[in-house]
């Protein structure tokens, strides 16, 4: 038990090292940055409506699409990775199910080219 211990300790010196950093450095900004919030500054940035009003307005279907469509190249890139290291050792079975699941995510995002939601008004 206790050399399985030694084996974990560098990665819990690693965390213990970027947990102190960060800590450091979020106070560092926050005793260091001027602080000088406006309207503008405190209005919605990326989400386009106010983060405080009614829950039960309606939401924008566009947002959700936007959504999907990075699921889909997300999912894309996570899978392609691994792929591509193993992909000597998976051979053509391992090749084809990767390029199903491209045509797959290809799918996706011609439907989603199809609904505009890659033009924004």
């Amino acid at each position: 038990m206790e050399s399985l211990l030694i084996e974990y300790f560098p990665i819990l010196v690693f965390l213990g090292i970027a947990i102190a950093f960060s800590a450091i450095f979020v106070g560092a900004a926050m005793l260091l940055a001027n602080q000088n919030p406006d309207d503008e500054k405190l209005s919605a940035y990326e989400c386009g409506f106010e983060a405080f009003e009614e829950s039960r307005n309606q939401f924008d279907v566009r947002f959700y699409l936007v959504a999907i469509l990075f699921i889909i190249f997300d999912l894309e890139v996570a899978f392609l990775f691994p792929w591509a290291i193993t992909l000597g050792d998976i051979g053509v079975y391992g090749f084809w199910s990767m390029m199903v699941f491209l045509a797959v995510l290809t799918v996706g995002f011609v439907y989603e080219w199809n609904k505009g939601a890659l033009e924004w008004e």
